[in-house]
């Protein structure tokens, strides 16, 4: 029974990892109240999780809080640009549906492949941003490529986020373990994704660093626009 309750024991590294993603969700839903720092939330949340499917694991909340701090003022002008492309896309839905103007099935559907491919986008955007150091430009630019190049986990990625809800619609009482692991469990499957792809643009030879030096370059210019 001793050897069960171990802390280096299969079911107590379970229960930790539930326990840190339960953490990282409570936390992640604090950071997204105030809607601003929603973008700098998320690549604190990449931050941690991408150390941790690597085996890289260190302080979790110290580590989510130093990546929200240095990347805060690149994410919020990320997560504003994100917003405001939603906000352009919602008006573009409202004029669709309601304005009584009969558009084109030719420009609805450019409209909408477009959508797709900013989202796809979008999904690389704030991993990258915890990953990298590098300008907002060519963070735009990698997601893109990165998002091409990989379409195939690219479209598991843009899905996974939604399987939560779809759970949630078929269960009500599923509803309270997804506001328990709704974010970062989703996150973290991801996360295990991104760190295959990210290897691809990293160095060979990259020993495990702690939360004050996690991040490598893509592009040679640096982070700050």
């Amino acid at each position: 029974m001793g050897k069960i309750f171990d802390m280096d024991s299969p079911i107590m590294r379970v229960l930790n990892r539930v326990g840190d993603l339960l953490i990282l969700n409570l936390i992640m839903i604090v950071c997204c109240i105030p809607v601003i720092t929603a973008g700098a939330a998320f690549t604190g949340m990449y931050y941690v999780l991408l150390k941790i499917v690597r085996g890289e694991e260190g302080y979790l909340i110290r580590g989510f809080f130093k990546s929200f701090k240095q990347n805060f003022k690149q994410a919020t002008i990320l997560w504003l640009l994100i917003l405001l492309v939603i906000g352009i896309y919602v008006g573009d839905f409202l004029i669709f549906n309601y304005s009584g103007i009969s558009f084109p099935k030719a420009f609805v559907i450019v409209i909408c492949a477009i959508a797709v491919v900013l989202l796809m986008v979008g999904v690389y955007i704030f991993p990258i941003l915890a990953r990298f150091d590098n300008s907002i430009k060519n963070i735009i630019k990698n997601s893109f490529f990165m998002a091409i190049l990989n379409l195939p986990k690219t479209v598991l990625m843009v899905l996974i986020p939604f399987v939560p809800f779809v759970i949630m619609y078929f269960s009500t009482y599923a509803t309270i373990f997804v506001l328990m692991f709704g974010i970062s469990v989703p996150a973290y499957i991801s996360a295990y994704l991104y760190s295959g792809i990210f290897k691809r643009f990293e160095p060979e030879e990259e020993k495990a660093v702690s939360d004050y030096e996690f991040s490598v370059t893509v592009d040679e210019e640096k982070k700050g626009e």
